[in-house]
């Protein structure tokens, strides 16, 4: 095998494995802790969730290009969690927040050292799937060159 094949295998791990983290994290919350999800947070699963299956058989197939659709649903789900949590942490923003569903989007269940939320981890999540993507059509890119 060589070092260039090794080195995308192993960012299509670092990619699959992000999801499976974020979208068992964001069960954690729901299932076990109870937090009720909201409008904007059954969006950010319905774009996360789906990236477990894509980048898992792009993993098991070894072929990178399956992976595709994961990086235009990690685009849109980087922006959504980006959202979402300014609306959390913008104050004017929050009265937008307010009317969300349910359940409000600017609702806080957790909070470590002031700025650590779910949105915001979901948001980095988004962030390490899209950017390690980009990353491997980089890789791409210079091996075509």
């Amino acid at each position: 095998m060589s070092n260039e094949q090794n080195k995308t295998e192993q960012i299509m791990f670092f990619i699959w494995a992000q999801s499976v983290v974020a979208t068992l994290g964001s069960l954690f919350f729901s299932e076990i802790m109870g937090f009720i999800p909201c409008e904007l947070c059954w969006i950010q699963r319905i774009l996360m969730y789906p990236l477990v299956i894509i980048y898992g058989t792009a993993l098991v197939k070894k072929d990178w290009k399956i992976g595709l659709p994961g990086l235009f649903m990690s685009g849109i789900g980087l922006f959504v969690s980006a959202y979402h949590y300014l609306l959390q942490k913008w104050s004017f923003l929050s009265e937008v927040g307010d009317s969300c569903g349910v359940v409000s989007c600017n609702l806080e269940y957790i909070n470590y050292f002031g700025f650590i939320t779910i949105p915001f981890l979901a948001l980095v999540a988004f962030i390490v799937i899209f950017g390690l993507h980009i990353t491997l059509l980089l890789q791409q890119r210079r091996k075509k060159q």
